[in-house]
């Protein structure tokens, strides 16, 4: 790349940098407080829990053996009969909203991570599906183009919460782009920016100095740029070993307001960041879009209001699902109808943000794995070891041969693994009873390659794929 180029974005940043909203995106930039996600609490009483059983109503439930989905109310008794352990609050019913079997469906249970379904609605509902996290790069120095030098301080600025070791040498793959192999000054790194699922501090801005210098790279940094180079498919196209070296040190530090915008680097779009979180889990990302939409407070107040359930059925305190949170069957089933809603009108559906078991990378991976069941079940698990004597939840959707039908299942106070057991039983039966296990058509490219989906955007022009 020329001087007169490098000059020219740098003379287009002064006119051009929209701060840190430079991304494709008419949102304002989400402010992110820093959290703390505590190791699980301790055992805790349990408020406004009792046992429950198996109902056997015969206006609770639709006839499954022999009869469609939407055929005439009647128990199906081998589900009636089933025990269930635990407290629990179990809710089935067909897409149409026939019930087919409920019990315990009003107490107000532990959900877990099933927590996740609600932060994910609230932050799509928000930000919608292809919104994109912009990670900044600039500079307050100038560009020596025989030594391909910025003689000056380089500024990293941004919000992205999946920003990794292989980002971060994606940026110096891009500077290496345009023109730029080393830098004379020091790195310095907006408070707000998170680097591998955790806040910036002045040891992780070294890590993440070292990550973009080939000569100083962890390993496990360069082992993550060969997986990215293999998932995005631009194997090829992107430099095996991308570089920019600096003669200072990383710090902690805002950026001047006279530093000169050189470009953005784009996330994978938040429908992809989302299912990734949903599938493995991620307390800390889950944490970090929470606050996108308004924290615990604001994820509840979302979803009371849209799905007409009251503070009583539907009570959090975190984003994630860690601690003490309460919600009932009923308003689990109303999030889930009025998530798969909000994903329809973006021609998604709910295998788009919740992992496919037995398909899917992550917490449902070895889960209705069989030949007969795999692809048929799409879910969110929850677990908590200790927290109100140990907790399981598995809700989503599942696919039988007569049909889809929608699922909550929360298990309580008791074993985890044999809360498990049950789950996987107790789904499997209720397939049985409408024909068999059925795939939902999912198709969807691996998790571990969403997150590759990025891109470059510059102030003068429109964003770049990376690789291209």
């Amino acid at each position: 790349m020329t001087n007169s180029v490098v000059k020219s974005i740098l003379l287009a940043a002064a006119f051009f940098a929209l701060g840190e909203g430079v991304a494709a995106q008419t949102v304002s930039r989400p402010l992110l407080q820093d959290i703390q996600v505590q190791r699980e609490p301790a055992p805790t009483p349990t408020p406004l829990i009792k046992r429950t059983g198996s109902s056997s109503r015969a206006d609770d439930v639709v006839a499954g053996v022999n009869a469609p989905i939407s055929g005439v109310k009647t128990s199906i008794p081998i589900l009636a009969e089933t025990p269930i352990p635990g407290l629990s609050g179990i809710l089935v019913e067909n897409l149409r909203g026939d019930v087919v079997i409920a019990s315990g469906t009003d107490t107000p249970l532990n959900p877990a991570s099933n927590v996740k379904i609600a932060t994910t609605y609230a932050v799509l509902k928000r930000y919608g599906p292809n919104y994109r996290f912009s990670t900044n790069v600039w500079t307050d120095g100038s560009y020596d183009q025989a030594t391909a030098t910025i003689r000056g301080n380089l500024y990293i600025t941004g919000i992205d919460p999946v920003f990794s070791y292989e980002d971060a040498i994606n940026l110096a793959n891009e500077l290496n782009r345009i023109g730029i192999r080393s830098v004379q000054g020091d790195l310095f790194l907006d408070d707000s920016l998170v680097f591998n699922y955790g806040n910036i501090t002045a040891r992780s801005g070294q890590t993440l100095l070292n990550t973009m210098d080939a000569a100083k790279r962890p390993a496990a940094a360069s082992r993550a740029w060969g997986n990215f180079r293999i998932n995005s498919g631009k194997y090829q196209q992107l430099n095996e070993m991308p570089s920019v070296s600096f003669t200072g040190s990383a710090y902690v530090q805002p950026r001047p307001a006279d530093a000169n915008l050189l470009f953005s680097h784009q996330s994978a779009p938040l429908k992809d960041v989302v299912k990734v979180m949903m599938s493995y889990s991620n307390n800390f990302l889950s944490e970090k879009l929470g606050d996108m939409a308004g924290g615990p407070f604001g994820i509840a107040r979302t979803v009371q209001e849209d799905t007409g359930s009251s503070p009583q059925e539907f009570y959090i305190q975190t984003a994630s699902g860690l601690g003490i949170n309460r919600v009932t069957a009923t308003a689990m089933m109303r999030l889930l109808r009025t998530l798969r809603a909000k994903l329809g009108e973006w021609d998604m559906s709910l295998e788009d943000v919740m992992p496919v078991a037995g398909m899917d990378s992550g917490t449902l991976e070895g889960r209705f794995a069989t030949d007969f069941s795999r692809g048929s079940v799409v879910g969110k698990t929850g677990t908590l070891g200790r927290t109100d004597g140990g907790v399981s939840a598995l809700a989503g959707e599942i696919g039988t041969r007569n049909g889809r039908l929608l699922f909550v299942i929360f298990n309580q106070r008791g074993s985890v693994p044999r809360f498990r057991s049950f789950q996987n039983y107790y789904v499997s039966l209720i397939q049985g009873q409408f024909g068999g296990a059925a795939p939902i058509g999912y198709n969807g490219k691996s998790v571990d390659a969403l997150l590759t989906k990025t891109a470059f955007a510059y102030p003068d022009s429109r964003p770049r794929v990376a690789g291209n």
